[in-house]
């Protein structure tokens, strides 16, 4: 999945990137009980930054999740953990941090079950979003 997110990233980017219409959402996921972000899923985060003409016309939102295992203090905690990880490949990137919106989410309102093991995966991310600014 985290391949074909890059090849996709990669074709944009060849074709001349992003248009200012286009919202653009990635997620990145983490590990249980981690906030490490892999260095394959650093690198779709700068390729899409640089696959942006201008970040200037776009307001970017991080909005973490976590899943339910390790209680809501601890979840609180992790989200905001991860928040700030992807964050700080976006300053890396020389985007200013106070021109990010960011959501922590902890372990409510998933958007998958945190049921079983799929569920639970799926709600160990950050999404990163970039919208169009329409002026």
């Amino acid at each position: 999945m985290k391949n074909l997110l890059c090849f996709l990233v990669f074709v944009l980017m060849a074709l001349g990137g992003f248009t200012q219409t286009e919202s653009i959402k990635l997620s990145i996921f983490f590990g249980g009980g981690s906030y490490y972000i892999d260095e394959e899923q650093v690198q779709l985060i700068h390729q899409t930054v640089d696959s942006i003409a201008d970040i200037n016309k776009y307001q970017i939102t991080i909005y973490s999740h976590t899943d339910n295992r390790g209680g809501r203090e601890f979840n609180e905690w992790l989200s905001k953990m991860r928040s700030f990880s992807v964050l700080q490949q976006l300053v890396y990137k020389d985007i200013q941090e106070e021109l990010v919106i960011v959501k922590d989410f902890g372990q409510e309102d998933p958007l998958y079950t945190n049921r079983d093991y799929a569920g639970r995966l799926s709600n160990r991310r950050v999404d990163l979003i970039f919208w169009p600014v329409l002026l």
